[in-house]
C-alpha cells in the first residue's frame, strides 16, 4: 500500500475516532479505505 496525507476538519476526524472506539474498524487507515472505496463504487464504478 501506498501513504498518503489528508488534511481533514476535526468533526470528520472525530467521527472516525469513534467509529474506531467503537470497534466498528481498527483504524482511522480502515474508516478511510471503507470511504474511498465506496465513494468509487459510487461515483466512478457505478455498482
Amino acid at each position: 500500500m501506498k501513504l498518503i496525507s489528508v488534511k481533514m476538519p476535526e468533526a470528520l476526524i472525530e467521527g472516525m475516532d469513534e467509529l474506531v472506539r467503537r470497534g466498528a474498524y481498527p483504524s482511522r487507515s480502515a474508516v478511510m479505505r471503507t470511504a474511498v472505496r465506496d465513494l468509487l463504487k459510487k461515483e466512478l464504478w457505478k455498482q
